[in-house]
């Protein structure tokens, strides 16, 4: 069956609850995505939001490329072929992570509902559930404490706090949460590279009888060496994020034992196939996988649980990045009850273009 035709276009879907930062209020996120017809009807669909601060790309860029003439190039090339249609899209969008997610998410998903099976079934499901984690930003003790509650009363069971500005302060309000809500959440943290070695083991002294199940960068990528200051066993519980933005870079950080756990953005390494080749360089080096996004549409918040699902060394989920938006291109993907996401029995990705 051949491809028959693309089209991509941009749009700002609007947050259900807007956010400040410096001077600035954000209101909505812009997300790119790209459709896929083939020559029977069957239409398929990928998205990005790049972060330009982690991968010096932004959606603008990523829509400037698939409307650059490239895809035209793929018009009546059999999808069959579509694993080396993203070979090719890497190789010509070199350090394009945004624009290669795109293409490679709506490969997949017309390519799998032509064959009629889900793409986690494709490659194999080796999960058949998982808890994720919501995200609480950097707050004072009392406003952490009461976003926390409104997720308890929604049935999350784990929090990834914010942290990296104040290391005493972030200690705080890890105590405040394990004080007030016990069992109730497992506790985990983003420094976002906001420590220095002194301050990460600062805020590991005061949260060590607290159980923080485990840490995201907490240093600069160009610091990462220092961390093999630390025992092998808090290594362990330390998850690369910044650090790890492709294979190459997977490689290195597991030849140097510098982290425990790899943070798999599809935004960062350029889609499912990518992401599966860090998921192999980590399995033999004994790295558990975080499966991580940012502002997304429900179309690659999707995309990543499947191939979350797919890896039997994934430990941990991160995939709230939808959850704040008031509005998608698409409705259906996943499905999310008392904290748990699944994935239903639909072909492709399972979503519908609304």
């Amino acid at each position: 069956m051949k491809i028959k035709s693309f089209k991509s276009y941009s749009k700002n879907l609007l947050l259900q609850k807007p956010y400040a930062i410096a001077r600035e209020t954000i209101t909505d996120v812009e997300n790119v995505f790209l459709e896929i017809e083939l020559e029977n009807g069957i239409t398929g669909i990928g998205a990005a939001n790049p972060s330009p601060e982690v991968v010096s790309e932004t959606p603008a860029q990523t829509l400037t490329n698939l409307q650059s003439g490239f895809l035209e190039s793929f018009i009546g090339k059999d999808i069959r072929q579509f694993l080396h249609l993203i070979y090719l899209t890497k190789q010509h969008f070199t350090n394009m992570p945004g624009t290669q997610a795109c293409i490679d998410i709506a490969l997949h998903d017309v390519f799998t509902k032509w064959l009629g099976i889900s793409i986690v079934d494709f490659y194999g499901r080796q999960h058949q559930r998982m808890l994720t984690s919501v995200t609480i930003g950097i707050k004072d003790v009392v406003a952490t404490l009461d976003e926390a509650a409104g997720y308890y009363k929604q049935g999350f069971k784990i929090l990834k706090v914010k942290t990296g500005l104040d290391a005493q302060l972030d200690a705080e309000r890890i105590i405040k949460l394990k004080e007030k809500f016990g069992e109730g959440f497992i506790i985990r943290v983003d420094a976002n590279t906001g420590y220095t070695l002194n301050e990460l083991k600062q805020f590991l002294a005061l949260t060590k009888n607290y159980h923080v199940e485990l840490i995201e960068q907490p240093l600069l990528p160009n610091t990462d060496q220092e961390l093999l200051q630390l025992p092998a066993l808090t290594r362990a519980l330390l998850a690369a994020d910044e650090s790890l933005k492709n294979e190459a870079s997977a490689l290195s950080i597991a030849a140097q034992n510098l982290y425990g756990i790899f943070n798999i953005k599809l935004m960062k390494c350029g889609g499912v196939q990518s992401a599966f080749n860090i998921a192999n360089i980590a399995k033999p080096a004994g790295i558990n996988l975080f499966w991580g996004c940012n502002d997304e549409s429900i179309v690659s918040i999707t995309a990543a649980l499947h191939a979350a699902f797919a890896c039997p060394h994934t430990k941990y989920i991160d995939l709230d990045g939808s959850l704040d938006l008031a509005e998608d291109v698409v409705a259906g993907g996943f499905i999310i009850k008392d904290g748990y996401m699944y994935l239903p029995e639909e072909n492709g990705l399972g979503v519908t273009i609304i």
